[in-house]
């Protein structure tokens, strides 16, 4: 599976990028230089981490039937001042009520699939090239 972006700069420190029929837009913050108008790509990282977690938890109930509501996702980072990255990921899952403790490990080990996950753990090649 080949994925075709094609990015855009439409002025100050705004990127767009464009996948099939989606925009997605970012920008920096103001005191960076942006507008803070947008996400920045970073944050849409850190939210592409938590979102494919709660699609497979997501998943996960309606393949048994289960109850999701008010079943939500918080994930926090752990920041390393040296190395200006982040060292630890913590997702954590508020199961809704009743949710079934047969199913308590399931869920989590089912979460620990995701995609985007997958490919930090075992990270792609990266190829620059200009013309």
């Amino acid at each position: 599976m080949q994925e075709m972006l094609q990015v855009r700069f439409p002025g100050g420190k705004r990127v767009d990028t464009q996948i099939k029929d989606m925009l997605i837009q970012t920008d920096q913050p103001v005191d960076e230089g942006g507008e803070g108008s947008a996400p920045q790509p970073f944050q849409l990282f850190l939210a592409s981490i938590a979102a494919c977690a709660g699609v497979y938890a997501i998943n996960f109930c309606q393949a048994r039937d289960l109850s999701m509501d008010g079943m939500t996702l918080s994930m926090s980072g752990e920041f390393d001042e040296k190395k200006k990255l982040y060292k630890k990921f913590a997702l954590h899952l508020t199961l809704p009520e009743g949710f079934p403790e047969k199913y308590r490990k399931s869920i989590l080990r089912v979460m620990d699939l995701c995609f985007v996950k997958k490919h930090i753990v075992d990270p792609p090649e990266f190829e620059l090239t200009a013309g």
